[in-house]
């Protein structure tokens, strides 16, 4: 799988989506440093929020071959400049979190994400699983097929 890094204002859903793409218990915590693992860097929203501590975002996307810029549907603003994507040598992808929530405007959280540059957006609830999925599909690579079968889509075995 391609590695990932999550970018995104305080409590804009990077460490929950985190958990729910490791597969872990959903429960609240805040990220206080860059936490590194397998396929996924999670990062502090302070380093995006705060001028001074943005060079060490540019360096760690370094560590990963997706950038993933996230907003929540419930965002009252956007922390991202319009067409900031081609400042990164990396894919760069925008998520849309917390999609279910009462007040959410997924419409216009898309529409930052689009004016920032981002191509492929992604429509997540890390609570219920919704949409996650999805992600998985993006990052997985062509080694990362399902072991029993073959590039043709035969199984090994020789049955269909």
């Amino acid at each position: 799988m391609k590695k990932i890094i999550l970018i995104g204002r305080s409590e804009s859903g990077k460490t929950t989506l985190t958990q729910a793409l490791r597969g872990e218990k959903i429960i609240y915590k805040k990220t206080q440093y860059t936490n590194h693992f397998d396929v996924i860097i999670d990062t502090p929203g302070e380093y995006i929020q705060n001028k001074s501590l943005g060079a060490a975002i540019a360096m760690y996307t370094f560590e990963a071959q997706v950038v993933g810029l996230l907003i929540s549907a419930t965002e009252p603003y956007s922390l991202f400049s319009p067409c900031i994507t081609p400042l990164a040598n990396r894919d760069v992808i925008g998520i849309v979190t917390k999609i279910n929530d009462p007040k959410a405007d997924c419409k216009l959280a898309k529409h930052w994400l689009e004016l920032a540059g981002c191509k492929n957006i992604f429509f997540v609830d890390s609570v219920t699983g919704e949409g996650v999925w999805k992600i998985f599909d993006y990052l997985k690579e062509d080694k990362d097929k399902i072991p029993w079968e073959s590039q043709k889509g035969e199984m090994l075995d020789g049955s269909e």
